[in-house]
């Protein structure tokens, strides 16, 4: 026997799922399991190392090399496959995707991320253009939000970046906007009303 046969004989059975977690393309429902059993392997935790070190580094790709087409994923993993001698690690579901940004109304512009029908919940980041108002309104439910760049008044109270701000059911806010244009996340109620 070979030392490259002995060798791929003496490789843990979770090898190729541990191999597709540090990559990025197991399917989110395995990770916890992939990661519990690297944790009990020694191999499969140096290999985790090893190609996370690797994965690592390609921040500093170009986008269209990290994130190739389906077509092209196929063809990579029938061919890593097929020389290694084993069947190919299928590519996982379908991923979320970048949601694209919408202007709503005039200088305002939204990204849903999110949505639960179920609890009329919705989950966006929002952009204000400066000097712009976001429309009166009176919260269905508890309303979420957190400033990432640029300022915003909430009738009488200014938020910085990095502030956070919670709205309770039944309250309203009569004024909101922004001097300097701003970017935040907002967690509300779908059915809130517009005043």
């Amino acid at each position: 026997m070979s030392s490259s046969s002995a060798s791929r004989e003496s490789r843990c059975v979770q090898r190729d799922l541990v191999l597709a977690c540090a990559l990025g393309t197991l399917d989110p429902t395995e990770v916890p399991a992939v990661k519990a059993h690297v944790d009990a392997c020694s191999d499969c935790r140096q290999d985790m190392a090893t190609v996370s070190r690797i994965v690592g580094s390609f921040a500093f790709w170009p986008t269209d090399v990290l994130r190739p087409t389906p077509s092209l994923w196929g063809r990579l993993a029938r061919r890593i496959g097929a020389e290694a001698g084993g069947e190919p690690v299928p590519l996982a579901a379908s991923r979320w995707a970048e949601p694209a940004w919408e202007q709503v109304a005039p200088g305002i512009s939204c990204k849903l991320l999110a949505t639960d029908t179920d609890r009329d919940r919705v989950s966006m980041l929002v952009q204000l253009a400066p000097g712009v108002d976001y429309p009166p309104h009176l919260h269905s439910g508890v309303e979420e939000l957190h400033l990432l760049d640029g300022e915003l008044w909430i009738d009488e109270k200014k938020l910085l970046p990095g502030d956070y701000n919670r709205a309770e059911p039944g309250t309203a806010d009569s004024r909101v906007w922004s001097e300097t244009g701003c970017t935040c996340v907002l967690v509300t109620s779908s059915r809130d009303v517009l005043t």
